[in-house]
């Protein structure tokens, strides 16, 4: 699959007269390799993919991560580097770019470091991004991250269950998140050991749970916090950043209300309702990104609210792929597309979100979150 990757890639730096890329994003190092950066954070230790249009791929990395490289990199040659050693990183890249006319870069995931030492070695050398070539390629899922995909759909719904089951007057916001942990963590454990052969991936989720309760509602990516969730209350869960199964990310969040829900809340939640199920009954091969936005914004203005952000966005190994589902995206829907598509209404105390996830099949699409939305199903 790897291999396959990386010679697609060099097909269309073929077409684009692209002599060599460097990439330097994670998402996309992992996306042509295999090489799963566990770390996940710029740490002054750059790691660089070296694809040339012809010759050997390079994975330059450093030495504490070798082992780790050396076990899951699919390239043809590593070259790692140690802190304080000869010229680091930077040892490879003279010869890399050696005789080459045109460059690529990704220039919004190159750190700033290793995009001044590059700018040094260039003498005459076209500097492209490389980019836009990556982000097609990532827009239509094999078979095998459409796999990924479900099973990431069954560890949010895990979550969501748990989440739910958490909710209930005089609990703190941090015991929900513990549960969604936890019971995410479980299901990923499940689906590793019933299908995956890779005992390096781990199970646990990560990134902190994304809630708020009560008057914080209207802080869209609050975190789950030492409050105390009281009866009559809305709260809101978010899986958009810890639904990350095998590296593979969804949306999925739910509004709800503890015992019982206000009718003016009820009144915007409907409408919220309203908005992902204009966007889902637009969604469908053959459309663009930004007419299925237009359907959820006009069922929200129609209501009298006000202009609303972007219904969705496509995920994969990224949290945020192309197509976006916004007003200028004028990309056409796809079947093998995952997409996330929101219905969300902010007023100036409340605000509702209702989002799933969703495959683009061939005549319309296929949800990979589940959890009911009708108010008496979210009134707990």
């Amino acid at each position: 699959m790897f291999e396959r990757r990386l010679q697609t890639l060099r097909s269309r730096m073929t077409d684009a007269g692209m002599d060599v890329a460097l990439i330097t994003d994670d998402d996309n190092v992992y996306y042509l390799t295999g090489y799963n950066d566990y770390l996940h954070m710029e740490f002054g230790r750059p790691t660089i993919l070296v694809v040339p249009r012809d010759g050997d791929s390079l994975l330059i990395t450093p030495t504490i991560d070798l082992n780790s490289a050396l076990a899951s990199a699919r390239v043809d040659r590593i070259a790692a580097w140690n802190d304080g050693m000869g010229a680091e990183w930077r040892e490879e890249l003279p010869g890399a770019l050696k005789g080459t006319a045109s460059i690529g870069l990704e220039p919004h995931h190159m750190p700033p470091l290793v995009r001044a030492y590059v700018d040094e070695l260039t003498t005459g050398q076209t500097i492209t991004s490389v980019t836009p070539n990556l982000a097609d390629m990532r827009m239509i899922k094999s078979e095998q991250e459409l796999q990924l995909a479900r099973h990431a759909g069954q560890v949010a719904d895990a979550m969501m269950a748990a989440g739910r089951g958490a909710i209930a007057d005089g609990v703190p916001e941090y015991e929900v998140a513990i549960a969604t942990s936890q019971a995410g963590t479980r299901k990923a454990a499940e689906l590793l050991a019933a299908h995956y052969d890779d005992t390096d991936m781990s199970p646990n989720t990560h990134f902190l749970q994304i809630m708020a309760s009560g008057s914080d509602i209207v802080k869209t990516h609050h975190r789950a916090s030492t409050r105390i969730m009281r009866r009559g209350e809305p709260v809101f869960l978010c899986f958009c950043g810890m639904t990350n199964f095998h590296r593979f990310k969804l949306g999925f969040d739910r509004t709800f209300w503890i015992g019982d829900a206000p009718s003016d809340q009820v009144a915007v939640y409907e409408v919220a309702v309203a908005s992902q199920k204009a966007a889902l009954d637009a969604l469908r091969p053959g459309v663009t990104a930004e007419s299925v936005h237009a359907a959820y914004a006009e069922v929200i203005q129609g209501a009298g609210f006000e202009y609303p952000f972007r219904c969705g966005r496509a995920t994969g190994f990224s949290f945020l792929e192309k197509p976006q589902l916004v007003t200028g995206d004028t990309t056409i829907i796809q079947p093998g597309m995952v997409l996330a598509v929101d219905g969300s209404v902010s007023v100036e105390t409340f605000r509702a979100q209702v989002g799933d996830s969703f495959i683009i099949t061939e005549d319309g699409w296929e949800p990979l979150t589940h959890h009911p939305k009708a108010l008496a199903e979210v009134v707990l």
